[in-house]
């Protein structure tokens, strides 16, 4: 059994989707000339495991110098505390995300569906703009604000040998107004994600989409569908 996918050249699954545990969303790696960075951390049970999938990839942990957030979910950031512990990685997130990351307010984290409690952890580098950079390696991340799953939602993007890859987390919801959901702010940011044009989609759940046309139709099936 693969202990993590290729996705492109430098680009990997590492966590969910079988590589991990259950309850763990998608978590994705870019590997850059010195340094790496992880989209995401699952939701805790499986961060010595995924770190340990990594490793025996023949991938140096220690490059891992930057952590994404995408969102406050427990399923996304339940890994935070103890990969950021071992990495001594900064961690990176919206600043509407803070109540559920920094202080870990469990109507955000929605940790008590998954029954784990939640560690706070500190955020390094707290984005504010509509669209931010984070370069990492070499390798240039643009994280755009996308709104609607929760307020604070960020989606990632990068250009790899002349492909678009797309991480786009919980496109598919759901969505609870507990946790700030609002149709209209997603909606607008699905139309973002399809004005990007992205060659790869790197999904929150359900693993890894392309050719394009494959990314865009598997958007405007959620759109067609809320």
């Amino acid at each position: 059994m693969a202990k993590i996918i290729e996705v492109c050249a430098g680009v990997y699954q590492v966590g969910g989707n079988g590589l991990s545990y259950p309850e763990d969303c998608c978590v994705y790696l870019v590997q850059g000339a010195e340094e790496s960075v992880l989209i995401d951390a699952g939701a805790g049970k499986s961060a010595d495991l995924i770190l340990d999938n990594i490793q025996k990839c023949g991938i140096d942990i220690d490059s891992i110098k930057t952590i994404i957030a995408t969102h406050g979910h427990i399923d996304h950031i339940g890994g935070l505390k103890k990969m950021r512990d071992r990495l001594q990685a900064q961690i990176v997130a919206h600043h509407l995300e803070l109540p559920a990351i920094a202080e870990g307010l469990p109507q955000l984290t929605a940790a008590s569906w998954y029954r784990v409690e939640y560690q706070k952890v500190k955020v390094d580098r707290i984005l504010k703009q509509e669209i931010e950079k984070v370069k990492v390696g070499g390798v240039e991340l643009v994280c755009v604000h996308t709104p609607g799953h929760t307020r604070g939602g960020i989606s990632v993007y990068c250009d790899i040998d002349g492909k678009r890859v797309l991480f786009g987390q919980d496109i598919h919801g759901p969505f609870n107004k507990e946790w700030g959901s609002d149709m209209n702010d997603w909606r607008q940011s699905m139309q973002k994600l399809l004005d990007l044009k992205p060659d790869i989609l790197c999904e929150g759940h359900f693993g890894i989409y392309s050719p394009a046309s494959e990314v865009q139709e598997y958007i405007l099936s959620y759109l067609r569908r809320y």
